[in-house]
């Protein structure tokens, strides 16, 4: 099936008008033009989508809450990267279940070129979910995150360097995080690894291994050398 790009940024443009509350015209002929006339497959992509739009309710509490800098909901859902890149995820991630994952993966990669951060449809993240900032963040295709996590900056959730690929697909290989993790900016957390519930990453560990619950994983401080100019 050809797959048309100008459709599919129609589709993705008025499906996050949709679940944003905002004004969406001609839902349904962008859905026709980037996916197939199918009735039954439009409805459920409807309902998928109103599933986002409570679900996005829930990221927009849990983000002003989570940054004194939010003044409101609407500087929320217009200036964060971080609440863009979750919104059009969420929408992705209803598509790529539907079984349209080349057109899933081409929306989400709409989402990496205007907010730097790099979420495959597949991921499972649970809600809500909070990104700050959010430039350079990598979540794989096997990842789960799950309810009330927050990410910062260049985290990245990948896999160990692997040759065997096609063995490999379908396959675990991304970190499983639990509920009310947080991770600080620029942790690593590589290969099919367990993290628990209420666990801390500081910034900058490097990390391939299981960690549980109610746990705090740092760096040490480093030596600081002062020197006259």
């Amino acid at each position: 099936m050809m797959i048309c790009k100008n459709d599919l940024c129609s589709l993705l443009e008025n499906s996050l008008c949709y679940v944003l509350d905002e004004k969406a015209d001609g839902l349904k002929p962008s859905f026709v033009k980037a996916i197939k006339d199918d009735a039954q497959t439009y409805d459920a992509y409807i309902s998928s989508l109103n599933s986002v739009k409570e679900i996005l309710k829930e990221d927009l509490e849990f983000f002003l809450d989570s940054d004194p800098a939010a003044t409101s909901i609407e500087e929320i859902k217009l200036a964060y990267p971080g609440f863009k890149a979750i919104a059009i995820y969420r929408i992705s991630h209803a598509l790529y279940n539907l079984g349209y994952k080349v057109q899933a993966r081409y929306i989400s990669e709409q989402a990496h070129s205007m907010t730097g951060i790099d979420i495959h449809p597949a991921a499972k993240i649970s809600y809500p979910f909070f990104i700050d900032h959010g430039t350079g963040i990598v979540i794989g295709e096997t990842s789960s995150i799950g309810k009330r996590c927050k990410i910062y900056q260049c985290v990245t959730l990948g896999a160990l360097s692997l040759s065997n690929a096609k063995e490999l697909r379908g396959v675990v290989r991304h970190p499983q995080v639990g509920n009310d993790v947080t991770l600080y900016a620029g942790a690593s957390l590589l290969g099919p690894i367990h993290i628990g519930n209420n666990v801390t990453i500081g910034s900058n560990v490097f990390l391939t291994e299981d960690v549980s619950d109610n746990v705090k994983v740092i760096i040490g401080k480093p030596e600081l050398i002062y020197k006259n100019k």
